[in-house]
């Protein structure tokens, strides 16, 4: 791709207008430590789990260690084949369950760990089996589920579940609840204040409070502070693997700490080989240096999309998403921070119908930013309709990205104006401006199972899953940014909205927000329990659920691409940069 520089003879066109600045701070991922990543990991077990991972999809039912040094034969062989021992060790653990109960808990470590595609088929088997064992009424069960947890006036005891794992589990499950789960949100209710009871009463070990060891009282303090369900898996399994390793918890096998180990660190060595290559085409590039109120946030971009797909066999598409990221973040700050009222209707109209003639009259840096975003949507277009055989891919990205600059175009104009919308009337739009639509978009015609058809039919079939993932993105992003934004007096958030227009605090409006984070994800839920037989559809919920989830874990704790020595570096530091140290 070709480089963009400034034309130094370039006129702003409207000079009158008043440039804003966010004050973002510069990169702290530099160029020459991306490219001075190095897992030694890489060599010793990545070519092993590609095996793995193709054996395990192709020919589930034969043993792996049959082939195992048949297929190995560089000078690592002895590694990779322990990796496979390893995962032949933990099959022979799931054979030897006691109990469906023993199994079910072995297979939960195993998600837990990030060891799921390594499993696939043990884990479909025993699911079935479940399945076939559930009475047809699930209302019915599901209160038969709780009975057992609760007093003859309706309410739980928590002496019932034993001890604080038990607690710890009805929390999460209670975050499985869908439509009007008055059962669950009864469990939940309760689930978090025994839980808030034991953090705050462990220290003294008073009041009756369940005796675990103090290290659990960090599994209570993670689990109130965002269930399983809205955490991204993969970024979430090094936790679960530290504390295992720690707890030497009894369900959990040494076996399975090590191959988790051992795969974290082959998975991690595939994502330091994408972010080195993308980190020289950003360089390459040479955008931001022509572009310098927008955020330069390559990792960041990067680490959402391993969010929503980390297996190894998703490379192309993880690397082609950072990069419709990135530009997500530049036209964001083109429209947030630089154009005027006029040069962003011009833009908008230019991307819209696509026509890079339209750009003329605007500032150079503008044109600069949409020739780079006409490259990077050709090439996308061009590696999707590669693989899939599709003809006609780039007219539906275009159109994504025209309805997304709309939506942004919608907000600048209520920033000219002065204007606070309703609630209902903000969020009519930022669902769309939470550049939800057009992540999914892309995303999906990179997985699909079917023809350019089928993957359009699923989309327009499913709007509802689109909307309510989106809407989680834009209300997390609000929930994290709106102080920032406030400040900077940008276009008001989903929480000012509210306290506007029913005249309420500041806290009551974002507990609303929270709430409506929650109904989002009950309608997500809904929608799981029909996918079982539709593996398109798995894909798009799968989609759908893990951009939410990298929503939560961008702005649980403020702004992850505005700030970067936060949260957000620590799990770069943990997810991309750091390896398990192996004995």
């Amino acid at each position: 791709m070709e480089s963009f520089e400034m034309n130094n003879s370039a006129i702003d066109k409207d000079s009158s207008h008043l440039r804003r600045s966010a004050n973002y701070k510069p990169n702290i991922w530099k160029y020459d430590f991306l490219q001075s990543l190095h897992n030694k990991h890489e060599v010793r077990f990545s070519v092993a789990f590609l095996i793995i991972d193709w054996l395990c999809m192709h020919l589930a039912s034969l043993n792996l260690m049959i082939f195992s040094l048949s297929l190995l034969s560089w000078k690592s062989e002895g590694n990779a084949t322990r990796a496979m021992m390893l995962v032949e060790d933990v099959k022979q653990m799931l054979i030897e369950a006691v109990s469906l109960k023993a199994n079910l808990e072995l297979m939960d470590n195993i998600m837990k760990f990030g060891l799921a595609t390594l499993f696939e088929k043990e884990i479909k088997e025993t699911l079935e089996i479940v399945a076939m064992m559930e009475p047809n009424d699930e209302k019915s069960h599901g209160d038969n589920v709780f009975r057992s947890f609760k007093d003859k006036n309706g309410g739980f005891v928590r002496a019932k579940f034993g001890d604080t794992k038990g607690v710890r589990e009805l929390l999460e499950a209670a975050h499985f609840g869908l439509g009007d789960g008055t059962i669950m949100e009864k469990a939940k209710i309760f689930s978090m204040e025994s839980l808030k009871k034991i953090c705050n009463n462990s220290v003294n070990n008073c009041g009756g409070i369940i005796e675990e060891v103090p290290n659990d009282n960090q599994v209570v303090h993670h689990a109130l502070e965002l269930p399983l369900h809205w955490r991204v898996e993969w970024f979430d399994a090094r936790w679960q693997i530290r504390f295992h390793e720690k707890e030497k918890s009894g369900d959990v096998n040494c076996s399975m700490v090590k191959l988790a180990k051992i795969h974290f660190n082959a998975v991690q060595a595939t994502h330091q080989k994408d972010l080195k290559e993308l980190s020289r085409w950003w360089r390459d590039l040479r955008l931001v240096e022509n572009l310098s109120f927008t955020r330069d946030r390559l990792v960041e971009c990067f680490l959402c999309a391993v969010g929503l797909a980390h297996e190894p066999k998703h490379s192309s598409f993880r690397k082609a998403l950072t990069k419709v990221i990135i530009f997500v973040l530049v036209i964001d700050d083109v429209y947030d921070l630089y154009g005027s009222l006029e040069e962003l209707q011009c833009f908008t109209a230019a991307v819209d119908r696509w026509n890079l003639g339209e750009m003329q009259h605007l500032p150079e840096c503008m044109k600069l930013c949409f020739q780079a975003l006409d490259d990077v949507t050709n090439e996308i277009a061009y590696e999707i309709g590669a693989e899939k055989g599709w003809m006609q891919v780039l007219p539906h990205l275009r159109k994504v990205w025209g309805d997304f600059c709309k939506s942004l175009l919608v907000e600048a104009k209520w920033f000219s104006l002065g204007y606070t919308p309703s609630l209902e009337e903000y969020l009519e739009n930022a669902w769309v401006s939470s550049s939800g639509p057009l992540i999914l978009t892309h995303s999906i015609f990179f997985h699909a199972h079917e023809d350019l058809d089928g993957a359009k039919d699923l989309l327009e079939m499913n709007k509802d899953l689109v909307y309510n993932s989106s809407l989680i993105i834009r209300l997390c992003n609000d929930l994290g940014t709106s102080e920032a934004e406030s400040n900077r007096g940008d276009a008001p958030s989903s929480i000012l909205c509210y306290m506007q227009e029913e005249n309420v605090s500041e806290e009551e409006a974002l507990m609303h927000v929270r709430g409506l984070i929650v109904e989002a994800w009950k309608n997500i839920n809904g929608r799981s329990i029909l996918a079982q037989h539709s593996p398109s559809l798995q894909s798009l919920i799968r989609l759908c659920s893990n951009a939410a989830r990298v929503a939560h874990m961008l702005y649980q704790s403020g702004d992850g691409f505005g700030v970067q020595d936060g949260d957000i570096r620590q799990q770069i530091l943990s997810s991309l940069i750091e390896p398990f140290a192996m004995g």
